[in-house]
């Protein structure tokens, strides 16, 4: 479709409709293969620590919290990590922060290299984050709502002794449920605004995120964290949408009825959480805005970066606990 970001992810409506993971495979102590084997009859690989590379870029929200999941957990010396470059070209994540411009476990430049040697046939977009195994340089899962999950459960025997229970048994149902208004209207919404390419996609999506955004400060405002007195997977997953909200979405995804600044008790908990161990040192806003404002060339032809907003805010007192 003329003028979308993603013509093969965008409807006749001018809606944007993210594309399906294709890599869904699940690290499990549940699987059939042996240590160093490959994935079982049904997809579960061995679990193993040390043996899966974590691929994550600074920028992306969906890769984010995967980064934050693993410290929170304590797996950062259980899962490596791979760091791309925010700046994506027509060739897709690349390894530009690297000496020489390569990974140095997978020795690769490009993560669609990996992509590609797992399943040679692929043709869509290249996303992070990827867990990908470093034995056979092949993609476990792409899956990013489930690699979450999975650190959580089936990572446990490496998780540090004090680490959170981010999805507690007991209220998964009702976590699950409120994760997906979030995922709709909230996390994917930003993105159902800004690659929108009429104006009533649009006018629907900016509807539905505002009036989520609205019932979310509501929820807040009578309890510090999204299922009350503790951090759960929810949590996680919105912060890396309003982390990112005054900086990206705002303005380069016309999602401007308010700054995240002018919403006060979501501005107070957004600061809760970057103040957390485990939040706010996994946030680069330059990688943020230099990925936005410099790979959308639909959105933002000219590739200016903008110079704001003044960041200052992200350390004042939040008053929540």
């Amino acid at each position: 479709m003329a003028g979308a970001q993603f013509s093969a992810e965008t409807s006749g409506g001018g809606s944007f409709v993210r594309q399906p993971n294709r890599f869904t495979g699940r690290v499990t102590p549940h699987s059939t293969s042996p240590a160093g084997g490959g994935p079982d009859e049904q997809g579960r690989w061995p679990l193993e620590p040390g043996r899966y590379r974590l691929i994550w870029c600074r920028a992306c929200p969906w890769a984010h919290r995967a980064r934050i999941v693993r410290g929170l957990l304590g797996l950062n010396e259980v899962i490596s990590l791979g760091t791309v470059d925010p700046i994506r070209d027509e060739r897709g994540w690349r390894f530009a922060l690297d000496p020489d411009g390569f990974d140095p476990v997978l020795g690769v430049g490009f993560l669609s290299e990996a992509y590609l040697a797992t399943d040679p046939d692929y043709t869509g977009r290249v996303t992070v984050p990827a867990l990908v195994d470093t034995l056979t340089g092949r993609v476990v899962t792409n899956d990013y709502p489930r690699l979450t999950l999975d650190l959580s459960t089936e990572w446990r025997r490496f998780h540090a002794p004090d680490a959170p229970d981010l999805y507690p048994v007991e209220l998964r149902p009702e976590l699950d449920a409120l994760m997906a208004e979030i995922h709709s209207d909230v996390n994917n919404g930003v993105y159902r605004c800004g690659f929108a390419t009429s104006q009533a996609a649009y006018d629907e999506a900016y509807t539905a995120l505002f009036a989520r955004l609205d019932a979310l400060g509501e929820r807040l405002a009578g309890q510090r964290y999204l299922m009350g007195d503790a951090i759960t997977e929810a949590d996680v997953r919105l912060f890396t949408t309003l982390v990112r909200f005054d900086v990206a979405y705002h303005g380069h995804f016309k999602c401007n009825r308010q700054k995240l600044t002018e919403m006060p008790v979501l501005w107070a908990y957004a600061r809760d959480l970057f103040q957390t161990p485990g939040f706010g040192e996994t946030v680069d806003f330059d990688h943020i805005k230099r990925h936005y404002y410099a790979t959308h060339d639909m959105i933002n032809p000219t590739r200016i970066v903008p110079l704001g907003p003044d960041l200052a805010g992200w350390t004042t007192p939040h008053g929540r606990g």
